[in-house]
C-alpha cells in the first residue's frame, strides 16, 4: 500500500513546479493554449505569489493577474505593489510586470498591447473571470475568438493535491487549531460572538495564518424549530452572522472558522457548549454524528464514487441524509475554503455517481445531527483520500463530548 509522503515543510520551488506542470497538462487537455487569470485564489496557485486580499474595496481594482501560456513553463505575472504589502514573486524578473487595471477601459487597451506579445494569434484562450471593461474589448484581447471558462482546467489541475500543498494545508490546520484552543480554553457565559472573533484572529495572526479567510462563526443553535432561524426552503439556516449577543450558559456553539497560510486555507468546525458539559441526550446525538463519520471513512479510498460516500452516510442515519441541504457532506479544500470534490450537492445522484475519488485529493467531512429539542451536533475532519483509505489532517479533540 503506498501512503502520501507528506513533508514537514513545503519545498515552495518543487511545489511552484510540480503545480505548473498539473496547470499545463490540465490546459493541454482542454485544448487551451492561454489562460488569464483573475482570481486571486487562482493567480496563488499558478504563479507562487501570495497577495492576501485585506481591503475589500480593492479586491476587484488593485489586484495581481496571471498569464499561463502553455509553452512557456512560467507563468507571468501583472503584480501591484503598496506599502505594507508582503507579497513575493518567485518568477524571473521578465516574467513579472506592471499591475494591470482591468476594470478601465485603458487598463484593458494596456492590457491587450502586451498580451499580444505573450499569447500567439489565433490561441484559444481562457479565462476565469471577464471584466465589463474586458468584455467591451474581447476582440482587441481575444482575436482568436471569445474565451473559453477557465474553471475546468483549474479544476482538473487542483483536484489533485502534491505533497507539498498538503504540507501548506496541514500548517493551516495546526494555526487554526492552536488559535481555537486558545478561545476554547476561555469560553464561558457573558462572553460576547464578536470577542470570540477578535481574539481568535489575533491569536491566529499570532500563530502564522497570513489571511483571515472566513470572518469567524460562533453560531448559537436553536433547541427548537420554534426557536430558530430558518430558510425559505425550511432547512436550518447556517452560517448566521456573528454579532455582539452575549453567549449564556447552555448555549450550543457551531463554530466554524478558515485562515490561510502560504495561499492555503484552513477549515475547523466543531460544536461546543457554553459553561457546562453535555446532556445524555446531547451525548447520544454525538455519538450517532460518530457513527455517521465512521460509517462514511470506512468507504474512503481511491476509487470510491462520492456516491458511495453519501449512500454510507445515509444508511447510517437511517435513511434520512444527514447533512444541510443547502451545504454538502463534504468538499474539496485547497487555495479555496471550498472546492472540488464536493460531495451530496444539489446537483444530484448522478453527479456523485460520476465523481470517482482519487488519491491525493482532500476532503472536508461535515456530516450533520439536528433534532427538535437540542441544539445538534456538526463537526468538520479533514483527511486526504489515500489508495487504500485515508490520512487525517485534522488533529482536535471532540471536547466537551469527547476526545
Amino acid at each position: 500500500m503506498t501512503v502520501i509522503d507528506i513533508p514537514a515543510a513545503a519545498d515552495p520551488t518543487r511545489m511552484n513546479r510540480e503545480r505548473g506542470a498539473r496547470l499545463r497538462t490540465a490546459m493541454a487537455g482542454q485544448g487551451v493554449d492561454a489562460l488569464i487569470l483573475l482570481g486571486n485564489n487562482a493567480v496563488t496557485y499558478a504563479t507562487g505569489a501570495s497577495w492576501p486580499l485585506g481591503d475589500s474595496g480593492l479586491a476587484h481594482v488593485d489586484r495581481p493577474v496571471a498569464v499561463v501560456v502553455a509553452d512557456d513553463p512560467l507563468p507571468h505575472l501583472f503584480m501591484p505593489f503598496r506599502e505594507g504589502t508582503s507579497a513575493q514573486s518567485p518568477l524571473p524578473a521578465d516574467h513579472v510586470h506592471p499591475p494591470v487595471y482591468l476594470e478601465f477601459d485603458e487598463g484593458v487597451r494596456n492590457f491587450a498591447a502586451v498580451l499580444a506579445d505573450l499569447v500567439p494569434g489565433g490561441a484559444r484562450v481562457a479565462v476565469d473571470e471577464v471584466t465589463g471593461a474586458m468584455r467591451g474589448a474581447r476582440k482587441a484581447l481575444f482575436p482568436g475568438g471569445p474565451p473559453v471558462d477557465a474553471a475546468l482546467v483549474l479544476t482538473a489541475a487542483k483536484m489533485i493535491k502534491t505533497p507539498d500543498e498538503l504540507a501548506c494545508i496541514r500548517t493551516a490546520l495546526r494555526i487554526t487549531e492552536r488559535a481555537m484552543a486558545d478561545i476554547a480554553g476561555s469560553l464561558a457565559p457573558g462572553m460576547r460572538q464578536i470577542d470570540l472573533s477578535a481574539a481568535f484572529v489575533r491569536r491566529a495572526y499570532e500563530h502564522g495564518a497570513l489571511a483571515n479567510v472566513l470572518d469567524p462563526i460562533w453560531q448559537v443553535m436553536p433547541d427548537s424549530r420554534a426557536a430558530g432561524v430558518w430558510t425559505t426552503h425550511g432547512d436550518l439556516a447556517l452560517p448566521l452572522l456573528t454579532t455582539e449577543r452575549e453567549l449564556a450558559r447552555g448555549d450550543v456553539l457551531w463554530t466554524d472558522v478558515s485562515i490561510n497560510y502560504a495561499g492555503y486555507c484552513s477549515d475547523f468546525g466543531r460544536t461546543w457548549i457554553v459553561g457546562q458539559d453535555p446532556n445524555p441526550r446531547q451525548r447520544a446525538q454525538f455519538t450517532k454524528w460518530w457513527d455517521i463519520h465512521t460509517a462514511v471513512k470506512d468507504v474512503l479510498r481511491a476509487g470510491a464514487t462520492a456516491a458511495d460516500l453519501t449512500r454510507a452516510a445515509v444508511a447510517a442515519n437511517g435513511g434520512s441524509k444527514p447533512w444541510l441541504p443547502h451545504f454538502y457532506l463534504g468538499h474539496g479544500m485547497g487555495t479555496d475554503p471550498a472546492e472540488m470534490p464536493f460531495v451530496g450537492t444539489d446537483l444530484g445522484e448522478e453527479f456523485d455517481a460520476q465523481l470517482v475519488l482519487e488519491a491525493g485529493m482532500v476532503l472536508v467531512l461535515e456530516p450533520v445531527v439536528w433534532e427538535d429539542g437540542t441544539g445538534g451536533y456538526r463537526s468538520e475532519e479533514v483527511l486526504v483520500i489515500e489508495e487504500e483509505g485515508w490520512t487525517a489532517l485534522t488533529d482536535y479533540s471532540y471536547a466537551p463530548y469527547g476526545d
